[in-house]
């Protein structure tokens, strides 16, 4: 399920984290050539990805109320 992304923390190993609107949190790692998000290695960079989406796997793993 794709969510905004609000904000942005660092984590207990010093990788940064981005804040989604569900409240959960994904890793936005710079990990070539598996993922290539040279933005998240600087703070101009994350700021403009503010208010993009990614894909929430939580939200997609949580069961949907029927």
């Amino acid at each position: 399920m794709k969510q905004r992304i609000i904000g942005f923390h660092l984590d207990e190993h010093g990788d940064w984290v981005a804040d989604l609107a569900c409240g959960h949190g994904q890793h936005v790692r710079h990990q070539p050539p598996l993922s290539v998000r040279v933005w998240a290695t600087t703070e101009e960079g994350r700021q403009g990805r503010l208010g993009s989406e990614l894909n929430c796997v939580r939200c997609d793993e949580e069961p949907r109320p029927a």
